[in-house]
């Protein structure tokens, strides 16, 4: 039996709840015909003459009809909602977010005022961009390597000699780099785009957002005001589309092997060897710009663990291990997550509860010496499924020897189910006159042009 995107359309307004509950309405009608119906066409049904309906085209409709409200993390996440100032200095930012345990905030203009406090009915928002923790570490890492003579290999062994430095007592040594103002890294591309959205707005709206223009989280405001009381990140989006596992237009997608589709950055895998160091991979992941490096054994090439992006606080709480980080190894590195196993209940609530939260140190992600993997044979919805479960946003492939084949991350996954099409609607705000301003340049005649 097929239907008619009238029908798909009637049905989804017309039943009440989230998604499983306008799911369940469509798989109930189209196993349970209206018997009381004259024609088929009278109950939205195709007649033979009609084409059937594209399920790209009824998913999407099917989506644009489930509100950002139902996907969960959103009413959790308000105590990691933080905002900076563009004339804020490096440290601050970095130490505030380390001790609030948040992994990222919003970037407000130092001339507008504070959006955390101040009610506005304005349709524009303050924010112009995202920063996160750990690429601001990471920029400072490198920072401090152009700022002291010498290699950082010998600058570790001196400092050896004395007492382990951690990164905050080296950040307070250098105040060329310390007192860089956050406006000031626009120029780095260091900011990420800023697209609010409204409760009552959708998930395809959302997927749109991320498909398109990339960000890593969307925040979600008020209904009558520019203030975020959350985040959507993709997580939290990763969960919600798979409930919708029944429906045939999304399982017509999902249940393809990963082998059938061409992922923007499945060959794109970054690896290190087992014996090379904690700074070599720190140099690779802001070198590359890739969310996670592979570790793998020199004489085998089989996957071993990985440093992720967001594992670089490890390095700000054990002094010992940043100031050895020129000598520690990687492997020894990945082996330093020791904490006990969650058991299977524990590890499921917290990965959902915490699905739209912005935490740097979260408990429930997989250990470094334990990546998340899956394989080409492995379909879309596994994958997700994987993902979901153990609360990763990438999984590596690999091949029955446990050697990495490529990587591929939850965006890849999420916009399958996006369209290729762009939404006249979305507004980018102030985040690229913003970033440019902040930079010193501006666009004349197609070509940007630096002001300074």
């Amino acid at each position: 039996m097929q239907m008619d995107l009238r029908k798909v359309e009637e049905i989804v307004n017309d039943s009440k709840g989230g998604i499983i509950e306008k799911k369940e309405a469509i798989v109930s009608t189209l196993s349970n015909p209206n018997p009381n119906s004259d024609t088929d066409s009278d109950a939205g049904v195709s007649n033979p003459t009609t084409p059937p309906v594209d399920a790209a085209s009824a998913l999407q409709l099917f989506l644009d009809h489930i509100p950002i409200s139902s996907i969960p993390g959103i009413h959790n996440s308000p105590s990691t909602v933080l905002v900076v100032r563009t004339q804020e200095c490096v440290k601050d930012v970095i130490k505030m977010l380390y001790e609030k345990n948040v992994s990222g905030a919003l970037v407000a203009d130092g001339l507008e005022p504070d959006p955390t406090t101040t009610f506005t009915t304005s349709f524009s928002h303050p924010y112009v961009g995202f920063i996160s923790f750990s690429n601001m570490v990471l920029w400072t890492l490198q920072e401090f390597k152009k700022h002291h003579f010498g290699s950082e290999k010998d600058n570790a062994k001196r400092t050896k000699k004395t007492k382990p430095q951690g990164f905050f007592s080296l950040l307070n040594q250098t105040p060329i780099v310390s007192e860089t103002k956050i406006g000031e890294l626009a120029a780095s591309f260091m900011w990420e785009p800023v697209f609010p959205v409204k409760r009552d707005q959708t998930l395809f709206h959302v997927l749109l957002l991320l498909s398109k223009h990339r960000p890593s989280v969307v925040p979600v405001t008020q209904h009558s005001s520019s203030k975020v009381v959350g985040f959507v990140t993709e997580n939290s989006v990763n969960h919600v589309l798979l409930q919708s596992s029944g429906l045939e237009w999304f399982d017509s997608i999902a249940d393809k092997p990963l082998s059938d589709f061409r992922f923007d950055h499945n060959d794109q895998v970054v690896s290190i060897y087992n014996d090379q160091t904690i700074a070599d991979s720190v140099h690779v992941l802001w070198k590359k710009k890739v969310c996670a490096v592979a570790v793998v054994k020199r004489q085998t090439e089989k996957l071993i663990g990985c440093v992720r992006v967001s594992d670089i606080h490890r390095l700000l709480g054990d002094d010992r291990i940043f100031t050895d980080r020129e000598d520690t190894s990687v492997e020894q590195f990945i082996h330093i997550d020791t904490g006990p196993a969650l058991d299977d209940i524990d590890h499921d609530l917290g990965a959902l509860i915490s699905a739209g939260t912005l935490v740097l140190k979260d408990k429930f992600g997989p250990r470094m010496d334990s990546p998340v993997t899956n394989m080409e044979k492995d379909t879309l919805k596994e994958a997700m499924k994987n993902l979901a479960e153990k609360k990763s946003d990438f999984s590596f492939l690999v091949d029955e020897c446990g050697r990495v084949k490529g990587v591929l991350t939850l965006r890849d996954m999420l916009v399958e189910f996006a369209p290729p099409c762009m939404d006249s609607r979305i507004d980018g705000g102030g985040f690229f006159d913003m970033a440019l301003k902040e930079s010193g340049c501006t666009i004349k005649d197609g070509t940007m042009v630096q002001l300074k």
